[in-house]
């Protein structure tokens, strides 16, 4: 008997370890991982290499629909782009855009997909929903030490303010995040709930692949 291929939703704010777990998780199951933030991203550099403001709706959408993403490692990871595409997301018209692709995407199962709205918005009957969230301080040390360089244990007086300014912005877009009136960040009414704040990377994949199998398992016996 064949195994549904499931669509499996990873919501969370930054610095949660979405795209970690996410990554690691396609590979155990042999699924498609989907990064959205990263499609943000690649739409805000766009955006930023035509100069156009991140507060013009008609002409983000109207570059959305003339735009083909790939997901290329270029400029989407650097700060600058990270801040544009919060900013950039926040239009109601661009996300519906990016909702429409994101769902054609999935829609055939066999996909880890990871964002700020993809059980609650994209995927609303994802067969597996998890939100992992941490505590701020962490996300931000977490985020700092992705964007920021490498610095020994006695950290310096700018590394220091970098890291500070690290954890502004992420306050920033959380708070971009959870006030939008369109897809804010929740949690689904049906998602389990992951705080990673006191795990190790091994141990949240040890949960989540515990949620995959019972809901394999129930899937199996229901056909």
């Amino acid at each position: 008997m064949a195994i549904k291929r499931l669509i499996i939703a990873i919501d969370g704010p930054a610095g949660a370890g979405k795209s970690t777990i996410a990554s690691r998780l396609a590979r155990h199951l042999g699924y498609v991982n989907i990064e959205t933030g990263a499609m943000y991203r690649a739409l805000a550099l766009k955006a930023i290499e035509s100069d156009i403001g991140f507060d013009e709706e008609p002409a983000l959408v109207s570059l959305a629909g003339n735009s083909h993403i790939d997901l290329e490692p270029r400029r989407i990871r650097e700060r600058d782009v990270t801040e544009a595409a919060s900013q950039v997301s926040v239009h109601p018209g661009v996300r519906q855009w990016m909702v429409n692709r994101q769902r054609g995407m999935g829609v055939a199962g066999g996909v880890v997909m990871e964002g700020r709205d993809i059980g609650t918005k994209v995927f609303p009957d994802a067969d597996v929903k998890i939100f992992l969230d941490a505590a701020p301080e962490v996300r931000g040390e977490r985020r700092y030490r992705q964007q920021g360089p490498v610095v020994p244990v006695s950290i310096s007086a700018a590394a220091q303010k970098n890291a500070a300014t690290v954890a502004a912005e992420m306050r920033q877009r959380d708070e971009r995040d959870r006030s939008r009136a369109n897809s804010p960040l929740v949690p689904a009414p049906d998602a389990v709930i992951i705080d990673s704040t006191g795990l190790t990377i091994e141990q949240v994949m040890e949960q989540v692949e515990s949620i995959i199998a019972e809901k394999q398992r129930v899937s199996a016996l229901a056909t």
